[in-house]
């Protein structure tokens, strides 16, 4: 393919959180323009939602609105992953080209096949740009990867800040500068200097490090948790009750899993971790990240933090099974667990009320947990 024509391809790919700066960076980098679709909205909701089968979950119907907003903004290929994992998303992708030829539309359709490994990146991003400079592709990865691990040390310190912060929102905003300046990068050097750019952005946003903080673990369907629209920004109201959420579920965990070759990998990934906390509850993968959430309860409860919050999109089915095995696990680990399941019919109030009740509940166990600690101190 010619390099002028390499410069015409516009390709969009569905919001999941942050992960389109990832997405961005590798596609520049060999010259391809990525085409950023609108974030995620109830148009976007109402979209995918009018054109998908009833039971489907909600991930399937973002990713079409998005797909549709995306080839209505004049796109030349839409993509996304693909999975041969137990689980729907392997579907995902033939059902909505299918659809999206039914609505008549004629961007091309191209997917990313996941357990592929950087030869399945690779095959990805030489069928875009038609470039064999494997030097230049690989460079692409290289970029994208560390990409995602940036923005998800941004996300983790911002968490942090957001439960402390005097003034709600300056975190976020301050964080949302943070991820102009990753996007703004085009090399690695770049993207180093914007990270600690970044950083420093977000120190600045001043704090109470004094304020009683819960410690909250979020776990669930890899695209519910990372996605602000589809938990409705869950983590955002959760630090404005003085609550520092942590994410189980990350794209740089998955990446550790899914991608990095085992040399390069560092510790334990999240994928070890579960084959072996999640027994004797779950003894084998059941698809989705079932295996995951089941460990992750586990692995919260090592590190003592306050609570465990799990949300699943409606109708998925590894997801129902970890709900049906948390009641005992809730018994074995003493950990306040609470599950949301989230779909377009999701009442804002409702699941704002159960977030409170759930923090109120964490700080009342927190609060005896101290009297009885003074109690043993006296008695001693």
């Amino acid at each position: 393919m010619k390099k002028e024509e390499t410069k015409k391809i516009k390709v969009a790919f569905p919001h999941m959180g942050t992960i389109y700066v990832a997405w961005e960076m590798a596609l520049k980098s060999i010259g391809v323009e990525a085409f950023i679709p609108p974030y995620t909205s109830k148009k976007t909701l109402s979209l995918g939602t009018k054109n998908s089968p009833e039971a489907i979950c909600l991930p399937y119907k973002l990713i079409l609105g998005n797909f549709i907003e995306a080839i209505e903004g004049g796109v030349d290929y839409v993509s996304m992953i693909t999975s041969p994992g137990i689980c729907r998303l392997g579907e995902y992708g033939r059902n909505i080209e299918q659809v999206l030829i039914e609505l008549g539309y004629s961007a091309n359709y191209i997917e990313l096949s996941l357990y592929d490994g950087i030869k399945g990146m690779m095959d990805y991003l030489v069928r875009l740009s038609g470039s064999k400079n494997y030097l230049k592709l690989m460079n692409a990865i290289f970029l994208a990867i560390r990409t995602v691990f940036a923005v998800d040390e941004l996300q983790s310190f911002l968490s942090y800040h957001r439960a402390r912060e005097i003034r709600i929102g300056d975190s976020e905003k301050a964080f949302n500068r943070a991820i102009q300046y990753i996007r703004s990068a085009n090399n690695a050097k770049e993207l180093s200097k914007a990270l600690k750019k970044g950083l420093s952005e977000i120190s600045r946003v001043k704090i109470d490090k004094n304020r009683d903080i819960l410690h909250v673990d979020l776990t669930g369907e890899i695209y519910i948790v990372n996605d602000e629209f589809s938990n409705q920004n869950m983590e955002r109201e959760l630090g404005a009750m003085g609550v520092q959420v942590r994410r189980s579920l990350t794209i740089s965990s998955f990446l550790k899993d899914a991608i990095i070759p085992k040399m390069f990998k560092k510790g334990e990934t999240h994928l070890e971790r579960a084959y072996r906390l999640a027994k004797p509850y779950l003894m084998r993968d059941i698809g989705g990240d079932a295996l995951e959430c089941i460990s992750d309860v586990m692995y919260a409860k090592e590190r003592n933090v306050d609570g465990l919050i799990h949300v699943s999109p409606f109708t998925c089915m590894p997801e129902i099974m970890s709900q049906n095995i948390f009641p005992k696990m809730r018994e074995d680990v003493n950990l306040p667990i609470l599950s949301l399941i989230m779909d377009e019919q999701t009442g804002r109030a409702g699941y704002i009320t159960r977030l409170e009740a759930f923090v109120d509940l964490m700080r009342r166990k927190k609060m005896k947990q101290k009297i009885q600690e003074q109690k043993n101190a006296q008695k001693v």
